[in-house]
C-alpha cells in the first residue's frame, strides 16, 4: 500500500490566521489524492446538499421553569429525536470568549510541526491522543483529517485535561490544557441541562438523567479537516453513528457537518450562536430505542481549513446503561442489553468500524460474548 506523508495532511488556516510549517506538502500541492483517501462511488459527498432544518432550543426559557417554554422545548426535541437526533441549543450561557479560546487553540496545535504534535500520538487501540489519517487500524476509505481527542473527568477534585497536556505536551501547554479544562467543565454542565430537557422529553422525572451523567467520564476531540483538491472523492469522516451517549458540536463558520434522514444526506449550518447536538448509540439504549443515534458524517472543500469542537458525553464506568422503568412496558420491551460505557468502547476500538448498524452489533457480540 503506498504510504502518504502524514504531512501531506497539514494545511494553513483560514485567511488571515498564522500559516502552518511544512509548506512543501500542503494539500493545495496533491492534485490527486492517494486511493486510500477514495470513498466508494455510493458512498461519495454531495458538495450541494439541502439544508436540514433543525430547531433552535432556547435552553435559557427551558430551564426558567416557565411551563409554555419547556412545553414548545419538549415538544420540538420529542419530534427531532425521534426523526434524527439533531437539534440547536442557543442561549446556553457558556462564554463566548472561552468559545473563542478554545477554537483558536486548534489553530495553534494542528499549525505546529509534526515532531510535536507527535508527543501526544494515539497508541494503537486507545481512544485519546493525537491521531491523522495513517494512525489507526484502517487502510481504505480513511478520513481527510486529523484530530486531538483527550478525557476529561467530572471530578472536582483533579483537573484531568490540564494535567493531560502538561504531562504529555509539557509545562509550555499547561496554559492550553486550562483552557480545554475549562471548555469541558462548560461542556459537562451544559449536558446536565440538556440532560434534564431529553428526559422531560421522554416522559422520564427531569433529574433521571441529570443524576445519571453526573460525574460523567467524557471525551474531548478537536477536528481539524485541511482543504482537499478533490472534495467530490474524499470525506473528512465516514459516514457513522456516534457510540457515546450525546454530541455537543460547535462549529467554526465552514459548512461540513451532513446528517442522513430519509435515505438523503442534508447539511446543518454553522451558527456561531448555537450549539449542534446529537444523540449517541448509548443514549439510544438509555432511550429503548425512542431516540434515534443518526448516522453523519463531515465532508471537506477545496479551499479552506474547516474546524469543528466535539465534546462526547459518556458516563461513568461503573453505571449500567438500562432504560429507566418508565420506558418498558409488554408494548415496548427492552431492546438492548444492559452494559457499561467501557465495553462498548472497547468494541468500536477494537473490534467493528461505527456505523449505523453498532449498536445491533455490539448487542449481538455482548450476548456472544456472555456465553463463552
Amino acid at each position: 500500500m503506498h504510504i502518504l506523508n502524514p504531512s501531506m495532511l497539514f494545511a494553513p488556516p483560514n485567511t488571515k490566521e498564522k500559516q502552518c510549517h511544512d509548506t512543501s506538502f500542503l494539500p493545495c500541492q496533491v492534485t490527486n489524492i492517494p486511493s486510500e483517501f477514495i470513498w466508494p462511488e455510493h458512498e461519495k459527498p454531495c458538495l450541494t446538499p439541502p439544508k436540514l432544518q433543525v430547531p433552535p432550543i432556547d435552553l435559557k426559557a427551558f430551564l426558567s421553569g416557565d411551563p409554555k417554554a419547556i412545553s414548545n422545548a419538549c415538544s420540538q426535541v420529542n419530534d427531532a429525536c425521534k426523526k434524527h437526533g439533531f437539534f440547536l441549543v442557543v442561549n446556553h450561557g457558556v462564554d463566548k470568549k472561552l468559545l473563542a479560546q478554545a477554537h483558536k487553540l486548534v489553530d495553534d496545535f494542528f499549525c505546529m510541526q509534526l515532531c510535536e504534535k507527535q508527543k501526544a500520538q494515539r497508541k494503537v487501540g486507545e481512544h485519546c491522543g493525537y491521531a491523522n489519517s495513517f494512525i489507526g487500524r484502517f487502510s481504505s476509505k480513511l478520513p481527510w483529517k486529523e484530530t486531538l481527542s483527550f478525557r476529561y473527568s467530572d471530578d472536582k477534585s483533579c483537573r484531568t485535561v490540564e494535567d493531560y497536556f502538561v504531562n504529555v505536551m509539557g509545562e509550555d501547554f499547561r496554559q492550553f490544557g486550562s483552557v480545554y479544562q475549562d471548555y469541558c467543565e462548560a461542556m459537562s454542565n451544559l449536558s446536565l441541562g440538556i440532560m434534564e430537557l431529553l428526559g422531560m422529553s421522554l416522559g422520564v422525572d427531569k433529574e433521571y438523567f441529570r443524576h445519571f451523567f453526573e460525574a460523567n467520564d467524557s471525551v474531548m476531540r478537536l477536528n481539524y479537516y485541511p482543504p482537499c483538491k478533490n472534495p467530490d472523492l474524499a470525506l473528512g469522516t465516514g459516514p457513522h453513528c456516534d457510540p457515546t451517549s450525546l454530541t455537543i458540536l460547535h462549529q467554526d463558520q465552514v459548512e461540513g457537518l451532513q446528517v442522513l434522514v430519509d435515505g438523503i444526506w442534508h447539511s446543518i449550518v454553522p451558527k456561531e450562536d448555537a450549539f449542534v447536538v446529537n444523540i449517541g448509540d448509548t443514549f439510544m439504549a438509555l432511550s429503548n430505542g425512542i431516540f434515534k443515534s443518526c448516522l453523519h458524517r463531515a465532508v471537506v472543500n477545496d479551499t479552506i481549513v474547516r474546524k469543528s469542537l466535539a465534546f462526547f458525553l459518556c458516563p461513568n464506568e461503573e453505571k449500567i446503561v438500562t432504560p429507566p422503568k418508565e420506558l418498558i412496558n409488554k408494548e415496548n420491551p427492552m431492546i438492548y442489553p444492559n452494559f457499561t460505557w467501557p465495553s462498548l468502547l472497547e468494541f468500536t476500538q477494537k473490534h467493528y468500524r461505527a456505523d449505523e448498524r453498532t449498536l445491533d452489533a455490539f448487542s449481538r457480540w455482548l450476548q456472544e460474548k456472555q456465553l463463552n
